[in-house]
């Protein structure tokens, strides 16, 4: 029996506007580009895929389910300027086919830093999903898939059911991403590895047609999925939902690929779809996993590199979460709130300087001129926290 897991990622930042060292104004975030790019990935991208999720889960019914994590800081933006994507994810999840995934409210970084502010973050994520659409998520998904023991046994004493992390090779070894583990020492908590080479093919390179499988036919990925049956369990899809129409564009065929995967995968009896937290239950740990470093799902060394690999960026956190004391004590909601959206993972993303074989897809996701640019901004910003603290 192979079961395939699909996990979407739904995450836009607050990005900063440009912030000058003369700037005095504690209004950091740029309003137009955030509506702009929220409402034009809503129509590219969630829109049009929450449609096609619905369609397909009443076409099959309870053979076709997916999960989804929705991070605190795209559910804002989504409420304020495309109310109508909040309305189609309740539809998908009424129809009890649909998980929702915890995670950091901010997408943030917090667990290396601050596990008092990591744990805050994840209470409000998890009462924000329960005010929005009246569930409590039990798998727990770190930014980036940030993943190391320790995070293991602490979602674990969380209560957590399970944790999803990148089923990288050098982690694994012979073994395979396909079944599920536990974390080295933990006894309650299992441990869901994304098969990265299967989600990549959909994620990046779905309209490459100088990959040597383009075109990616629904027929010949349920075939790749049926080759799973006797060496594994699980097919963890692990992927941004943005993939759907705004990284691979529609005219790619790729909302055309995911209407007709279920009922190519459902061809095989032994096949199905499963959330997170039901593959859980079904199918037991075939061991444990020692993963003493972190990993990540970020560019070819899978570790932190993308957001840690350089001296701005490790200055940049570093100043920001000596601030969390004295933000926290002036009990100042608004202040509160600006310093926890400047813990978002993009502003140090935005930093990194790695142009080798990450270069393109730094590029893509980068507002700024230089990474540079960004720590200047970022930095000026982060003065200006400073001053209404001391205010």
């Amino acid at each position: 029996m192979a079961s395939v897991c699909f996990y979407f990622q739904i995450h836009q930042p607050f990005r900063l506007r440009r912030y000058s060292v003369f700037d005095t104004e504690p209004t950091y975030f740029d309003e137009y580009k955030n509506a702009e790019i929220c409402r034009k990935v809503a129509q590219k991208c969630y829109l049009p895929a929450n449609r096609l999720v619905l369609d397909m889960i009443r076409r099959f019914g309870k053979d076709f389910s997916c999960s989804y994590s929705i991070t605190g800081v795209a559910l804002e933006q989504l409420l304020k300027w495309a109310p109508e994507v909040v309305d189609t994810f309740r539809a998908l999840v009424d129809t009890g086919q649909v998980e929702l995934l915890a995670e950091t409210y901010y997408h943030s970084l917090a667990f290396l830093y601050s596990r008092d502010e990591f744990r805050d973050q994840v209470a409000a994520h998890s009462a924000r999903m329960f005010e929005t659409f009246g569930v409590r998520p039990r798998v727990f998904r770190n930014t980036e898939l940030i993943y190391n023991n320790d995070l293991g046994h602490y979602l674990q004493n969380m209560g957590f059911l399970g944790v999803c992390a990148e089923g990288a090779d050098h982690i694994l070894g012979y073994r395979s991403p396909n079944f599920v583990y536990r974390p080295i020492g933990a006894d309650r908590i299992a441990l869901m590895l994304k098969n990265y080479r299967l989600s990549d093919d959909i994620a990046f390179r779905f309209s490459d047609r100088n990959w040597k499988e383009w075109p990616l036919t629904a027929e010949k990925f349920a075939g790749w999925v049926n080759q799973v049956n006797g060496n594994g369990f699980l097919i963890n899809l692990f992927m941004d939902y943005e993939t759907f129409g705004e990284h691979q564009w529609a005219d790619s065929g790729i909302f055309d690929f995911l209407y007709h995967l279920p009922e190519q995968v459902l061809k095989h009896a032994d096949n199905n779809f499963m959330t997170l937290s039901r593959a859980i239950q079904t199918y037991a740990p075939v061991g444990e996993l020692d993963i003493p470093h972190m990993v990540s799902w970020a560019d070819v060394e899978r570790d932190l590199s993308a957001w840690l690999g350089n001296a701005m960026q490790s200055n940049a956190l570093h100043e920001l979460y000596r601030l969390e004391e004295p933000v926290k004590a002036s009990k100042d909601g608004q202040l509160l709130h600006d310093w926890r959206r400047l813990q978002t993972s993009d502003h140090f993303y935005y930093m990194c300087t790695k142009w080798f074989a990450d270069g393109d897809v730094h590029k893509y996701f980068n507002p700024y001129e230089s990474p540079y640019d960004s720590y200047i901004n970022f930095m000026n910003v982060l003065d200006n926290v400073r001053s209404r603290i001391k205010r």
